[in-house]
């Protein structure tokens, strides 16, 4: 008895899924999957294309091919040329998209395209189109100060460009840090030579012959721009599934075993919704790809559920438990954005993260506590992490410690007996012992003082 497995997506989540089981993947991108956390350091020069790739899969993936419909009465997946692959359980991780602000010269007429020198920065061909156009002293634009913008301006100021960064907010990655810690970081890019600018809103973009030329501020202030980049943020790519009948709110809606709706049909990664909540980031995709491989190797052993067969197709099969199990090796923990390790096997769809995605899999998913970390480089490079909320509410304990002349920062938040939250600049030795308390969700030692969790072992002696 074997069951065929069809992922839908070569993303971080669908990557993982082909590592731990003979599935077959239908990638949309032509490039074989690879970690998109590190695209800002293809785009910088740091590593080449190739270097970014993921391990490898058990099966060879089919790149290129991208999914058009989802007939869930055959159990068959279309494709864009016409072909056909057979299923038993299909598994939808097909990311998400950026999304496109409203601007005024975004589109043309008849939704044409945006102008040239109008760039998101989501996939390897969107970074290798900016790279072949940004030279030393090209002006630059990022719309949008979130993780992503961030990323893109530091590496466009590594290449030489002269970059503004504009935030319609009031503070750098608000999403992650608190204002003191958004500071602290904005000194930093400013550092790079990256202008700043917040609650500042984009009303539209001037174009010449088809060219991109400038970025309009709602105050009526123009910056001069040959290159645009739009870093406002993503959201789920939820149109195969809707267009099938499954369940859609924000994301697909799946349950503790990545169900959808539909029992044979399973979502992972930044396409799925798990308790009314998308992640976006590689943590939650890992441990979404890890507990699902078990739930597939756990439902491959047992009787199939009554329904018609699909037609006999491509797609990978699990034979039993014993049959997969060379692919359950543990991957590399996922890699922070950044960093000075190599690229490792994780990859993040917006943001970048690390948790437990190296925990033993479960045959349930019961939600992910993921950690943002990032490195900006510069002269003096910038470490920071957070986790949880890093604003406290009323009646919340916090404790926070600032060295200006070491430029870091750190700060968590302990509600009850409980830490809920932390950002740390700068200095990260805490954060790994601060992140298993965490994560663990346990209390903290009565004993112990709260300016212990600050120190570089997190409070452990």
């Amino acid at each position: 008895m074997s069951t065929r497995i069809v992922v839908v997506g070569g993303g971080t989540a669908g990557a993982r899924l082909a590592q731990r089981l003979p599935v077959t993947l239908l990638g949309e991108e032509p490039h074989a999957p690879y970690n998109r956390v590190l695209l800002a350091d293809v785009l910088a020069g740091r590593y080449a294309p190739e270097v970014i790739a993921l391990p490898g899969t058990r099966e060879p993936v089919r790149l290129g091919v991208r999914a058009v419909r989802i007939d869930r009465a055959a159990r068959t997946v279309e494709c864009a040329d016409g072909s056909l692959v057979g299923y038993d359980r299909l598994v939808l991780a097909t990311g998400s998209n950026p999304v496109l602000p409203p601007l005024r010269g975004l589109r043309g007429p008849a939704g044409a395209e945006p102008p040239e020198g109008v760039h998101a920065f989501r996939t390897l061909d969107d970074c290798l189109a900016l790279r072949d156009r940004v030279r030393p002293g090209t002006r630059a634009v990022v719309i949008g100060g979130g993780l992503l913008g961030v990323s893109a301006a530091r590496a466009l100021a590594a290449v030489g460009a002269e970059v503004v960064l504009t935030q319609q907010g009031e503070r750098l990655m608000e999403r992650q840090l608190d204002a003191s810690a958004s500071e602290l970081l904005r000194e930093h890019v400013e550092a790079l030579g990256v202008e700043v600018h917040t609650e500042c809103r984009v009303s539209g973009l001037r174009q010449r012959d088809g060219r991109v030329t400038a970025v309009e501020l709602a105050d009526g202030f123009v910056l001069d721009a040959r290159v645009v980049v739009l870093a406002c943020g993503v959201r789920p790519r939820v149109a195969l599934a809707r267009e099938a009948g499954l369940a859609v709110a924000t994301g697909i809606v799946v349950d503790d075993e990545l169900r959808t709706s539909d029992p044979y049909v399973h979502a992972i990664g930044d396409c799925a919704e798990h308790a009314g909540r998308v992640y976006g980031l590689a943590g939650p995709a890992l441990e979404q790809a890890d507990a699902l491989a078990e739930v597939l190797l756990a439902s491959a052993a047992a009787p199939p559920p009554p329904g018609p067969r699909a037609p006999a197709g491509a797609a990978g099969t699990v034979s039993t438990p014993r049959a997969a199990a060379a692919g359950t090796a543990s991957t590399p923990r996922a890699g922070a954005a950044g960093t000075d390790r190599a690229p490792s096997a994780a990859g993040a769809d917006g943001d970048s993260s690390v948790s437990g995605a190296d925990r033993a899999p479960s045959a349930a998913y019961t939600g992910t506590r993921a950690l943002t970390r990032l490195t900006l480089g510069g002269a003096q490079p910038l470490d920071l992490a957070a986790f949880g909320e890093t604003t406290a509410l009323p009646g919340d304990d916090v404790v926070q410690l600032t060295d200006a002349t070491r430029r870091a920062y750190r700060k968590v938040v302990v509600r009850g007996d409980r830490l809920v939250g932390g950002v740390l600049l700068g200095d990260l030795a805490a954060v790994g012992t601060l992140a298993r308390a965490w994560e663990g969700d346990e209390a903290l030692p009565e004993e112990a003082p709260l300016l212990h969790l600050l120190t570089h072992d997190g409070g452990s002696s």
